[in-house]
């Protein structure tokens, strides 16, 4: 694994973070006693959710106290030093309850201008995790293997030989978008839904060549689209403005990026 010298230290914390966040959320995932509760937007939110993210709070500020903390669960605590550790403690939430194994720990870390320069994503029931530091690459780590490989995402440059994952394909009428939605599921090759982080690193590894989402948060994705960036990828909200922040997604090899975003405008 090569990084930059000058994040180095970050993304080591940040790997310390997801290691603790793979343990408690192990010792919670199918547990008998799991507290499952209703959120005020109808969403769950588990035992978990909360353990991790105030895990996160606890490491960052004894680590490096002068940054700030935006998560999920309990919104933003401000620091002094302009940078921002940014947290979904259990992207997945859904699948997490139901003991679906599909579901990670995503950590983003953003500079003084907003930019994300350390990326991980951790989901631990799939023995994998995903990360990425601004110019050092991006990286996997997964069962079977000794060593962390380079990702590199697809040369699919034609939507009829593409695959597409996704997260909700009703979303997209909810959003105002089922029939721009409609037109780029009729011009792929192959589509499915591994949902949430999954769908987009999959895009970073080449697995898969694009994949979307019309809503989302900051938190959802600030430690996933470095990783696909990293990996050679493009990732732009639905407005085609290039980076993790405009409120949805389009992660793609970047090959296939224009025409796809084509068929998604309004």
């Amino acid at each position: 694994m090569t990084t930059p010298n000058e994040h180095a230290d970050d993304l080591a914390l940040a790997h310390r973070i997801a290691d603790a966040a793979d343990e408690l959320t192990m010792s919670r995932f199918c547990a008998q006693d799991l507290r499952v509760e209703t959120k005020p937007d109808l969403t769950p939110v588990s035992d978990a959710d909360r353990g991790v993210e105030t895990l996160v709070l606890d490491l960052v500020a004894a680590h490096r106290p002068s940054d700030g903390v935006l998560g999920e669960e309990y919104g933003e605590r401000v620091g002094t030093s302009g940078r921002r550790w940014v947290v979904d403690p259990v992207d997945g939430t859904k699948n997490f309850v139901r003991g679906v194994p599909v579901w990670a720990t995503i950590l983003g870390l953003q500079d003084e201008s907003g930019e994300v320069i350390v990326a991980v994503t951790s989901a631990p029931s799939l023995g994998r995790r995903w990360w990425a530091t601004r110019g050092g690459g991006a990286w996997l780590r997964e069962p079977g293997r000794t060593q962390p490989r380079a990702l590199h995402v697809s040369a699919v440059d034609d939507l009829k030989n593409a695959s597409i994952s996704f997260s909700s394909q009703p979303s997209w009428a909810e959003a105002g978008l089922g029939a721009q939605w409609d037109a780029l599921m009729a011009s792929v090759w192959r589509s499915r839904a591994f949902g949430d982080f999954w769908s987009h690193l999959l895009v970073a590894e080449g697995a898969v060549d694009l994949s979307a989402e019309p809503r989302l948060n900051l938190h959802d994705i600030a430690g996933v689209a470095l990783v696909v960036t990293e990996a050679g990828g493009r990732f732009t909200g639905l407005d085609g403005v290039d980076g993790p922040g405009r409120g949805s997604a389009l992660a793609t090899n970047g090959l296939l990026h224009d025409r796809a975003l084509a068929l998604l405008t309004p």
